[in-house]
């Protein structure tokens, strides 16, 4: 005769039978769920990637964005969409899947083109191009057909290379080259951007790329920026002048105003146009990818002088340029102070003004060199300066806003990602 307490121990193995079987059949639903979740995601990952190669390859308008089929079959949907970003263009690239999305928001820019390439190019004014002191020149060189000259300044003598320039000599032409027409306009257009806020605070604002833009117009009021920190898809707009003092924190925004000053020490990622002038002070940084220009609009009357000026021991790493479509009888200028380091590019208009101790890591266009002692003005002579642009990193991607400039586009940086 069975006991009954044998009933009791026939229903305990029964329920840890079915725990045991419901886990089995648990388990295998849900690896089977994380295998179709993966994938899906395997393939997203693929038609992302796609999307990238796409946006990188494609000349198309794509501002408003675009959706697209990679293969017809409905299943390899993804979206493209193509922003300019001052001198640099900001892509986003998306990848779906019903409820699954991967997305990437990276900025593109374009290499250098070696046959265009120098370290040097100034224009041929019909006179040499003189050096004296402990002047350096190595790359290539684009000069004036009467060439380049050894010269005494302050009795001191040239103490470089003898070969002078280290590197092949061409003939320069009576302009510079121009700059691209295009991306010229889209910087033009910054400066009446329609305004979705009319009040910058002082704080900590962070814009994606994937919403819309934030456009801070502040018209005519000076104002200064103080302890915030500002990224992403920010645009400040001024009929003023914009002073940004060295508690900000700016990377990747842009600022376009009449007139644009940095406090000494500042230290950021931002890019800065002007239309009248820009002055940085002593011991900045700008980070890669930065640049600052001063652009003078189609039609405006000329004021003043257009001026870029760099406090002393201050570092670039970019792109520093002046463009005026109407020229005037006082040049655009450049002005560089004592131990300026620039990593990047400089496109002077007009003249480029520099003091002792100037390096510039990668390549100089301009009109005129001008250097100035407390007595003495010197024209087209370079005295202690540094002219290298085999220091220049080989993975410094430029803009097609310069003459040097590919019509390759790369990654120039990813910003954001999933």
């Amino acid at each position: 005769m069975v006991k009954a307490s044998a009933l009791y121990i026939v229903i305990v193995i029964a329920l840890v039978i079915a725990l045991l079987c419901s886990s089995l059949i648990g388990a295998a639903y849900f690896y089977r769920l994380q295998y179709q979740q993966k994938l899906r995601y395997d393939v997203l990952g693929t038609n992302l990637q796609s999307a990238v190669n796409l946006l990188l390859a494609t000349d198309e308008d794509l501002s408003k964005g675009k959706k697209s089929d990679l293969f017809g079959s409905g299943r390899d949907s993804v979206f493209l969409k193509k922003l300019t970003w001052g001198v640099y263009d900001v892509c986003i690239a998306e990848a779906f899947v019903q409820k699954d999305t991967l997305f990437k928001v990276f900025s593109t820019a374009n290499p250098i083109d070696s046959t265009k390439w120098g370290a040097l190019y100034v224009i041929d004014e019909d006179r040499p191009l003189s050096v004296s002191g402990k002047t350096l020149i190595r790359g290539n060189a684009f000069i004036p057909k009467a060439g380049v000259r050894e010269a005494y300044v302050d009795n001191k003598a040239y103490e470089g290379d003898k070969r002078i320039i280290q590197g092949q000599t061409k003939n320069s032409d009576k302009k510079l080259p121009g700059l691209n027409n295009t991306r010229l306009k889209a910087i033009q257009a910054l400066f009446t951007l329609t305004p979705t806020d009319s009040t910058l605070l002082n704080d900590s604002l962070t814009i994606s790329f994937r919403s819309a833009p934030r456009v801070f117009y502040l018209r005519k009021q000076n104002i200064s920026l103080q302890n915030c920190k500002l990224s992403g898809n920010i645009m400040i707009r001024s009929d003023s002048t914009v002073t940004i003092d060295s508690t900000c924190k700016l990377q990747g925004i842009i600022i376009a105003a009449k007139a644009i000053a940095l406090k000494n020490g500042f230290r950021g990622t931002c890019q800065l146009f002007a239309r009248d002038s820009i002055s940085i002070g002593s011991n900045c940084s700008l980070d890669y990818p930065s640049s600052i220009g001063v652009v003078r609009s189609d039609d405006e009357v000329v004021k003043q002088q257009e001026k870029i000026a760099v406090g002393q021991n201050s570092r670039i790493q970019g792109i520093a340029f002046t463009f005026e479509k109407k020229e005037a009888d006082i040049k655009p200028i450049i002005s560089l102070e004592k131990n300026v380091k620039i990593y990047g590019n400089i496109y002077s208009q007009g003249l480029l003004n520099y003091k002792d101790g100037v390096a510039v890591y990668g390549n100089v266009f301009t009109s005129r060199f001008l250097y100035q002692t407390t007595f003495t003005r010197y024209e087209n002579y370079l005295i202690n300066i540094t002219l290298d642009a085999s220091k220049l990193s080989h993975y410094y991607l430029s803009s097609d806003l310069l003459p040097i400039s590919t019509s390759k586009r790369k990654i120039l940086q990813w910003i954001e990602s999933n």
